[in-house]
């Protein structure tokens, strides 16, 4: 097929990896256009930006019609009965799930450094892009976040460079395999190996597969950079073929901090230990000793990579890290609200470890909302009390999914409180996100810290606690 020009379609292009996608066909010469339901910012007008219409709502006549595309990019939220998929295999139309496209159209002949783990995955690789676009590495780059560093979420870029966040969940309907193994990697970051998305792993063995099926696919003069603080992804690199470099806080680490990590309000310090050579001491400005780890990952590629270490400390140090991720919005009659995609156990625990040492005198309220189909679920009850202990307070939003999993599968919010509560915890649940949002605001008291945690939009909760807040100020509450 000759892609110097062709007349691309994409299903579902309102989607956060979808877009981005779209946005560099077009910078690649390609005549982009596609569907979605209606699109809001920042999908709606990132598109704008790039010249791309989409049409609005689904419907089979619009690939029937003339002209016919070249080839259909089909985004993973796209089920098999839509009628565009289906018009799709009726006219035989060449098709293409996102990761496929990526592959196909912006690897080919790059050194892809691919980003893979249950968590940290945007930050890490947020982290590294900031990195070698601060060294003049101008690389390609493929986020599934907003830097706050980076104009883009995405750069085609021209060095040997080709650095993507690698996901574990699947392609599409007609490519069931995790993204990351259409990725050609010539380097991982492997961050963690935790069990998550139950509605595609049946067991944590079976995700762990997964990611050594990634680990493969790294040739023998590849490298593997590996969070060594993490038995599990200890075992999966075991398959590795190639060079493998272990990072992390703990001793027995390749790379790691010399000297205990200081923490505080304007972020972590710590010094590394540069064998055969001086120390550095590097420095971030977000919070939590999850952040120092993803940190090190990218010190440690960057210094195979042979990049300056005083740049590489120099872009650490200016890294201001990746919206919705510990993200500070702002504060209002003195109370601080932070927005979070932490929604797996584990991350909201890594959350808010952060920013109980980022804030220590202050009084921390988490507002959670199990969005996703895993945090809905009762196998990780132990693991969120253990979570929300960071917290002074808890305040559950309605499980998002309750329809759709069993009763007997599904997380139990009462017995979750009342086991906070008895452990000094004050939790308290909601029956609509309105009704959490009132309930916040009635308790805030200047000094408080809000973090707001979801895996989706959570109803614009962060935004609109902040207007809250402050119209409560302009009151004089």
């Amino acid at each position: 097929m000759n892609f110097s020009s062709l007349d691309i379609y994409c299903i579902a292009i309102g989607g956060t990896g979808m877009a981005p996608l779209a946005c560099l066909l077009q910078e690649q010469g390609h005549r982009v256009r596609g569907v979605d339901n209606p699109l809001y910012p920042p999908m709606s007008t990132l598109l704008e930006a790039a010249g791309i219409e989409p049409l609005v709502g689904y419907d089979s006549e619009h690939l029937a019609s003339s002209p016919r595309p070249d080839l259909v990019i089909v985004g993973n939220a796209v089920p098999r009965h839509n009628p565009e998929a289906q018009a799709v295999e009726t006219l035989q139309l060449p098709r293409l799930s996102m990761p496929q496209a990526v592959a196909r159209f912006f690897l080919s002949g790059r050194q892809p450094l691919v980003v893979a783990g249950t968590h940290g995955k945007t930050t890490t690789t947020s982290i590294a892009a900031w990195v070698y676009e601060s060294a003049g590495a101008n690389p390609g780059y493929f986020i599934g976040g907003v830097s706050r560093n980076l104009d883009r979420s995405f750069q085609i870029g021209s060095g040997p460079r080709f650095i993507i966040e690698g996901d574990e969940y699947n392609a599409s309907y007609f490519d069931r395999g995790p993204k990351f193994l259409h990725y050609q990697p010539q380097t991982v970051i492997l961050t963690s190996v935790e069990y998550d998305h139950a509605d595609l792993y049946p067991d944590h063995q079976t995700l762990m597969e997964a990611y050594r099926s990634l680990v493969r696919l790294l040739p023998p003069d590849g490298l593997l950079v590996a969070c060594g603080d993490s038995v599990d992804v200890r075992k999966v690199a075991e398959a590795a073929t190639c060079r493998v470099i272990f990072y992390g806080l703990e001793a027995t680490n390749d790379v790691g901090p010399r000297s205990a990590v200081e923490y505080g309000p304007q972020g972590s310090r710590w010094t590394m230990a540069q064998p055969g050579g001086e120390d550095f001491e590097l420095s971030l400005q977000v919070p939590g000793d999850h952040n120092v780890s993803n940190a090190l990952a990218v010190w440690a590629v960057a210094n195979h990579d042979g990049l300056a270490p005083s740049v590489v400390r120099r872009a650490l140090a200016e890294f201001e890290g990746s919206r919705r991720r510990l993200e500070e919005l702002g504060e209002r009659g003195g109370v601080t609200v932070i927005d979070d995609f932490a929604h797996h156990p584990t991350a909201v625990e890594k959350s808010l470890g952060g920013l109980r040492r980022a804030y220590p005198d202050r009084r921390l309220i988490a507002l959670f909302e199990p969005r996703s189909l895993t945090a809905g679920r009762s196998f990780f009850f132990d693991a969120y009390r253990r979570a929300f202990s960071e917290a002074d307070v808890v305040m559950l939003a309605p499980i998002f999914h309750h329809g759709r999993i069993d009763q007997r599968e599904r997380l139990d919010v009462a017995a979750l409180l009342s086991e906070l509560q008895a452990a000094g915890v004050t939790a308290m649940s909601s029956s609509s996100i309105d009704h959490l949002m009132a309930e916040a605001v009635a308790l805030a008291r200047p000094g408080d810290v809000l973090v707001t945690m979801s895996s989706g939009s959570f109803e614009g909760l962060p935004s609109r606690l902040l207007a809250a807040l402050e119209d409560r100020s302009g009151k004089n509450f």
